[in-house]
């Protein structure tokens, strides 16, 4: 066959099997959750400023050997330096730096923010599998690879792994956490080095013995996740997979009572996702949108000192709010404290809006072991400025 008729055959071949890619992506997927398409956004963004620069240096560089060609009688310039171009190739690059430096950091910062969670989950690799605990509800269980996978894998039973719809991507055990929670992973290994990578749920991270690293999740819609370890970490590296099940609230505290496990708070588990700001600047809240925000502002900045459950740290000054004398008092005098602070208790007032004063003083006395009952309106905080 000639080299010609070769050209040929291999794009008659091309063309019959192209329906087969019809269903290929060629692009990152922007995942299951806010953060990872925050990464995508910002993947792209860097690809258009990429593609952009590339294009211009292309097509400068091909107008300077057209229209400076020899056949067109061109003749070099005679000079040896340019202020203005001296200049403008320093500003433009760090112009272009500067547009790429500034969404890169502040997707980095949230991207390493592990700060106050609402499930933390402890996560051992070993060789061959994953080991989880939930410490704050106390369940723990190791995730191996399904025993149907395994079956095919040896050939048992007649079992073959085109019958499987996940051959090797299915376990005994998933890994359970509920929807719109944020869930911190703290991950180290029991041997060699390994990695815990879930695709959709953002990123991975490395699990190495003596070290934990953390990392954080936010998934959005209930579902089952699949990854895989993403380190060569021996002969059993392929067959020790990833699978996350993301449930309803009510799903996941079910779960965790068949575990044998105690569960939160149903009200420390979030319903679905709230706009913040757009709360912070409401002039009213009804009681649900002031327990929202709330408990956003409260584990913002509160919970560091009076802790998540609201126990406080006496040694550091830091009094328990259950059950304490402001969160249960007059509401005047709690709305007074977050704005104006008391002793080692920063004041708020310049720092939070009415808004945001109201929610947290309603949360503290209905959360945290209280339950008062009443609430706090943005009219009494701005009473009490």
């Amino acid at each position: 066959m000639s080299v010609s008729a070769g050209r040929w055959f291999a794009l008659a071949v091309l063309a019959v099997c192209a329906p087969a890619h019809a269903d290929w992506q060629m692009n990152l997927s922007p995942g299951a959750t806010a953060m990872t398409r925050q990464v995508w956004d910002l993947h792209t963004a860097m690809l258009v400023i990429c593609a952009l620069t590339a294009g211009g240096v292309v097509a400068v560089m091909a107008w300077s050997i057209v229209r400076h060609r020899k056949s067109r009688g061109a003749r070099p310039a005679d000079f040896h330096e340019s202020i203005g171009i001296e200049i403008a190739w320093t500003v433009l690059p760090f112009l272009v730096l500067a547009a790429i430096a500034i969404p890169a950091a502040s997707t980095l910062v949230t991207l390493y923010d592990t700060d106050n969670a609402d499930v933390t989950i402890q996560v051992t690799g070993h060789q061959w599998l994953w080991e989880y605990r939930y410490p704050e509800a106390g369940v723990h269980f190791y995730s191996r690879l399904a025993d149907s996978s395994r079956a095919a894998e040896l050939g048992i039973d007649g079992a073959a792994p085109d019958q499987l719809a996940h051959y090797l991507r299915d376990v005994d055990k998933p890994l359970v956490v509920p929807v719109h929670a944020k869930i911190k992973l703290e991950i180290t290994s029991a041997d060699v080095i390994h990695s815990w990578w879930v695709p959709a749920l953002g990123g991975k991270k490395d699990a190495i013995p003596g070290r934990v690293n953390k990392k954080w999740f936010r998934a959005d819609t209930v579902g089952t996740y699949r990854g895989q370890c993403a380190e060569l970490c021996g002969r059993g590296h392929a067959f020790m997979p990833i699978v996350v099940k993301v449930v309803s609230k009510a799903d996941y505290l079910a779960w965790l009572q068949q575990q044998g496990g105690q569960g939160p708070a149903a009200a420390d588990l979030p319903d679905a996702p709230a706009d913040f700001d757009a709360l912070a600047r409401r002039d009213t809240l009804n009681r649900e949108q002031a327990m929202t925000l709330g408990k956003h502002v409260y584990k913002t900045l509160c919970a560091a000192c009076h802790q998540r459950d609201g126990a406080g740290l006496d040694a550091a000054g830091y009094p328990a709010l259950t059950g304490s004398d402001v969160a249960t008092g007059p509401i005047a005098e709690h709305i007074r404290q977050v704005i104006y602070g008391k002793n080692a208790m920063p004041a708020f007032g310049g720092q939070l809006s009415n808004a945001e004063i109201a929610a947290v003083v309603t949360y503290e006395r209905n959360a945290l072991g209280n339950s008062v009952g009443d609430q706090a309106t943005t009219a009494d905080v701005e009473g009490q400025r």
